[in-house]
């Protein structure tokens, strides 16, 4: 019997939506985000039926001193114990993720391949080579070999205007708003170097990953090429589906269309 209740892992930041379909999603957030990045989706999954759970993943909304002090286990590890949290008490479970909470829950997947019933990729980013980061594009092989060492790993890159967002209206509500307030505005090389490490993790294990899943990316994204999304399709080892969008940017989950975000990602679900 597991031990791990999910009224402990689900924070003020993060969200939990009862659903009447027997259908449980995990939404997982982005580097160096928070949940409420999440909660368009979430909320409309909820209205199709689905429960949805999303955590504040370890070390975030905490201040850069705090996201330092963790590593891609210790973000997993914040999904994989709402798993064991609700495993048992319902019927199917599903996994959703943007870029680097997609391929946490790809190694979700693959950890629990006969519960996970289906996964869902947003804007995956093996590597960050979008058309907005050409400078971080040549030096991203390197992240890993000294992304760690004092005093690089407090550096890091910031986004850049259009910021993952192609909606003029939507990117001034989300800057005016709270949404920013509790995130990072840099990607601090140390926690690259973990992503990174995550991602080469995850590259021999696709292949054994026979959960059906569904990548969304757009063909415009400027944090990561959809290339990034080919790439995993080429060696998943289950059903498998990409989906390319025309008119977003990076941050599909709540850029102009979202509402197709939220379609695909529940008619894939349903049928998974």
């Amino acid at each position: 019997m597991n031990s791990i209740l999910l009224e402990d892992l689900i924070t003020e930041k993060g969200f939990y939506y009862q659903g009447n379909n027997q259908k449980t999603v995990i939404l997982v957030h982005g580097l160096t985000g928070l949940p409420l990045e999440m909660k368009y989706v979430g909320k409309e999954l909820n209205k199709k039926g689905f429960t949805v759970i999303c955590p504040l993943l370890a070390g975030h909304a905490q201040g850069k001193k705090e996201l330092l002090k963790t590593n891609y286990n210790d973000w997993y590890q914040t999904i994989k114990d709402v798993l064991l949290a609700i495993e048992e008490k319902v019927d199917q479970i599903y996994v959703a993720g943007i870029c680097v909470g997609g391929m946490l829950g790809l190694k979700l997947a693959y950890e629990f391949k006969h519960t996970i019933k289906g996964a869902a990729v947003y804007s995956a980013a093996i590597r960050y080579d979008g058309w907005n980061i050409p400078l971080h594009g040549v030096l991203s092989p390197l992240i890993p070999i000294i992304g760690h060492l004092p005093p690089v790993k407090w550096l890091g890159f910031s986004e850049r205007h259009p910021f993952g967002i192609k909606d003029d209206r939507l990117r001034n509500i989300i800057m005016r708003g709270d949404f920013l307030k509790d995130s990072e505005d840099k990607f601090p090389f140390q926690t690259l170097r973990q992503m990174y490490k995550l991602n080469d993790d995850m590259r021999d294990k696709f292949k054994e990953i026979i959960t059906p899943t569904l990548l969304l990316h757009a063909k415009n994204d400027d944090l990561s090429h959809y290339r990034n999304s080919e790439y995993i399709l080429s060696r998943l080892g289950g059903k498998k589906q990409l989906i390319l969008l025309d008119d977003s940017y990076h941050m599909i989950h709540i850029d102009r269309e979202r509402a197709k975000v939220v379609e695909y990602t529940a008619d894939f679900f349903n049928k998974s």
